[in-house]
C-alpha cells in the first residue's frame, strides 16, 4: 500500500514539474535572439524529446548486452526481462525521435521557411529512426522467440557505437543551419540563465517521463509473454488428448483388422471369428 502511495505520488510531481515547465517555457524564459517570434519556445520541447530518444536507445544497447552476456553461467537461459526492456526502451525512443522531428520541423518551416531542408541534424536523426525501425521489422521476421530474442539483442548492442554517431558525429562533420548546442564548439553555455534553467528542467522531466513510460511498457509486454505461455500450456493438453485418442483408435484398427463401425463398441469380436457357444 505505501509503494503505491509512492508511486502515485512520483507520478503527481511528474505531471506537476511537466506543468511548469510549460508555464515556465512560454512565461518565464525570455525570447532568444535571432529567432523569429516565438519559435525559441519550440526548442524547450524538441531538444529534451531528443535527450529522450537518445537515452532509450542507449537505454536499449545496454539491456541487450546484458541479454547477451550479463549474469549468464554456462547452459543456463538468457533473462527475458532485458530483452523485454529493450524492446520497450526501442520503441519509445521512436516515438520520442518522431516527436522530436516533428517539432523540429516544425521550427524549421518557422525559421527557414521549409519543413525539410536536408539539414545535418534533421537527417541524422532520420537515420536513426530507420535505424531502429529496422530492429522492429527484425523481431518481426524471426518466429522462433529465442532466436529472435538473440538477434534483435545483437542488433540493438550495436546501437550502442551508431546512436552517439547519428546524434552527435554527423551532425559536426559538416556545415549545419541549426543553433548551437548547449554547450558550444568553444566548450561554453552562453544562453540566458532563464532559458538554461528551462530547457535543463524539461529534459529532466522528459527523461522522467521516458523512464516511467518504459517501466509500464516493460510490464505490459511481461503480460503478453506470460498470456502466450498460458495459451500455449493450455494447447498442450488438448494436443496430447488428441493424439492419445488417435493412438487409441490406431490400436482399434489392428486388433478388429478395420475400423469399428459407428454403432459397434470399440474392441468388439468379430462373429466370424468368434468361437460357437456349446449348447447343453
Amino acid at each position: 500500500m505505501k509503494n503505491r502511495t509512492a508511486v502515485s505520488a512520483l507520478r503527481l510531481l511528474l505531471w506537476l514539474w511537466l506543468a511548469a515547465v510549460i508555464v515556465g517555457a512560454f512565461e518565464y524564459a525570455p525570447l532568444a535572439a535571432k529567432f523569429i517570434g516565438q519559435s525559441s519556445r519550440i526548442l524547450f520541447f524538441h531538444v529534451p524529446m531528443a535527450w529522450a530518444a537518445f537515452t532509450a536507445f542507449i537505454t536499449a544497447g545496454v539491456y541487450s548486452v546484458r541479454y547477451l552476456f550479463g549474469g549468464r553461467s554456462p547452459g543456463s537461459p538468457r533473462d527475458p526481462r532485458h530483452d523485454r526492456a529493450a524492446r520497450a526502451a526501442i520503441e519509445l525512443g521512436l516515438l520520442f525521435g518522431v516527436l522530436a522531428t516533428v517539432t523540429g520541423a516544425v521550427w524549421s518551416r518557422i525559421m527557414w521557411g521549409a519543413y525539410w531542408n536536408w539539414d545535418p541534424r534533421q537527417t541524422s536523426i532520420v537515420m536513426a529512426l530507420i535505424f531502429y525501425g529496422a530492429y522492429l521489422a527484425l523481431r518481426d521476421a524471426v518466429e522462433d522467440a529465442e532466436k529472435r530474442a538473440r538477434l534483435a539483442a545483437a542488433y540493438a548492442a550495436l546501437g550502442l557505437v551508431v546512436t552517439p554517431f547519428f546524434f552527435f558525429v554527423v551532425p559536426r562533420i559538416t556545415f549545419s543551419l541549426h543553433p548551437e548546442p548547449v554547450i558550444n564548439a568553444r566548450g561554453r553555455v552562453e544562453m540566458d540563465p532563464r532559458m538554461l534553467q528551462v530547457l535543463l528542467a524539461s529534459g529532466a522531466g522528459f527523461l522522467a517521463l521516458f523512464f516511467w513510460l518504459h517501466d509500464l511498457r516493460t510490464r505490459v509486454l511481461a503480460v503478453a509473454d506470460r498470456a502466450l505461455e498460458a495459451a500455449a500450456l493450455g494447447a498442450r493438453p488438448a494436443a496430447t488428448a488428441s493424439a492419445t485418442g488417435a493412438a487409441r483408435a490406431a490400436v482399434a484398427m489392428g486388433a478388429t483388422g478395420s475400423a469399428p463401425h459407428p454403432g459397434e463398441p470399440r474392441g468388439a469380436a468379430d462373429p466370424a471369428t468368434a468361437s460357437p457357444r456349446t449348447s447343453n
